[in-house]
């Protein structure tokens, strides 16, 4: 087997190696088929049997109910930024967008080309360190609906549990930790999240959305943009990325074989709070950027007394076999991402590093 490094990438992401050993043996042909996933057609009954069991694995993990529709579509979360107002915000509406990080920062920009957005909170003054609480967000009754994102990967920051919306339907970007723990589906009007974190490979985005907010979609709008459309057609009105749905569905099997939602967020909350025990107790050497109670467990981002040191830091953790650990060019220092699928033992290596790294440098 190729040697395998501890992949810390923020995205595209680790995948299961059991997903990847899976994937790689059936690539030349799928078992009783005779030709890869990737040349039978999107209308045929082996490419509909893997479309409607990823759809059917993804609804027993997350619990997700009748009202809803889950939709395999493109273009990633960026796409959603735009279609999210283009289905959902009605001419002379306004939508609530709380803003907790870059990625909240886009959504806003793109709404904002379709019509009127409101910021009813954001953490900017404080360098997106934290959530907001309850009692700083200025939300709308009338508001056409309210959009957050779960977890911000640059800033790792991430909610903890959803604003209270009340009436107002509740839209979330959760691309960077979608099913990394349970999920109450029926709370939201539309969740979105790009694959390449926790779901699969980059090229798919999964749109779960609730079937009355399609009764908002305007006539004209273009057809591929069409949230109705698209779950009319079964995300089948155009080619889907069919080896990407594939693989999202080798990765729900997998999630369900791990034990489900619960099981993985235990996993998850032990990685995290093993590295940042290690950040925390190095007297101040690392210096984790989120703030206690609003820190994610997938994107753990720090920085070190310099950013001379940074630069030793992840010229000498790859050379010891942990890559993908720069921070994001926006804001630089170090991100550990360690998403449902990075190892335990991955962690255990960073935490070593670290200490090392330290006592070598400090």
């Amino acid at each position: 087997m190729t040697h395998r490094v501890f992949n810390f990438a923020a995205g595209p992401a680790v995948l299961p190696e059991p997903v990847l050993a899976e994937a790689q043996r059936d690539l030349m042909a799928l078992p009783g088929v005779g030709m890869s996933v990737m040349e039978i057609s999107h209308r045929g009954k082996v490419f509909e049997e893997i479309l409607n069991g990823c759809e059917a694995d993804i609804r027993q993990l997350a619990g997700i109910p009748a009202s809803h529709h889950v939709l395999f579509l493109q273009g990633g979360a960026s796409l959603q930024f735009s279609m999210v107002p283009m289905n959902l915000l009605p001419a002379g509406g306004k939508a609530d967008y709380i803003v907790t990080g870059s990625w909240g920062k886009k959504a806003v920009k793109e709404a904002q080309k379709v019509g009127v957005v409101q910021i009813a909170g954001t953490t900017e003054a404080d360098n997106f360190s934290r959530v907001p609480e309850a009692s700083e967000l200025k939300l709308d009754p009338g508001a056409a609906y309210v959009h957050f994102t779960s977890n911000e990967t640059i800033h790792g920051v991430e909610w903890s549990r959803e604003p209270q919306t009340g009436s107002v339907p509740l839209v979330c970007d959760t691309s960077s930790d979608m099913f990394s723990r349970p999920i109450d589906v029926g709370r939201y009007g539309l969740i979105y999240a790009g694959a390449q974190k926790n779901l699969g490979p980059s090229g798919v985005t999964l749109v779960i959305v609730r079937d009355d907010l399609l009764a908002r979609v305007p006539k004209n709008l273009p057809t591929m943009l069409d949230y109705a459309v698209q779950a009319k057609e079964k995300s089948l009105y155009n080619t889907p990325p069919t080896f990407g749905v594939y693989i999202m569905r080798l990765v729900m099997k997998w999630l369900l074989a791990e034990g489900g939602l619960s099981a993985i967020a235990g996993k998850n909350a032990e990685k995290a709070k093993l590295l940042y025990d290690a950040l925390d107790g190095s007297g101040g050497y690392y210096r984790p950027h989120a703030k206690p109670g609003s820190r994610s467990n997938m994107n753990v981002v720090f920085r070190l007394p310099s950013e001379e040191l940074e630069a030793r830091f992840l010229s000498e953790a790859k050379k010891a076999g942990l890559d993908g650990l720069k921070g994001h060019r926006s804001v630089g220092g170090i991100r550990a991402s360690i998403y449902n699928a990075f190892p335990k033992k991955g962690v255990e290596a960073l935490v070593s590093f670290l200490k090392e790294f330290q006592r070598a440098n400090g």
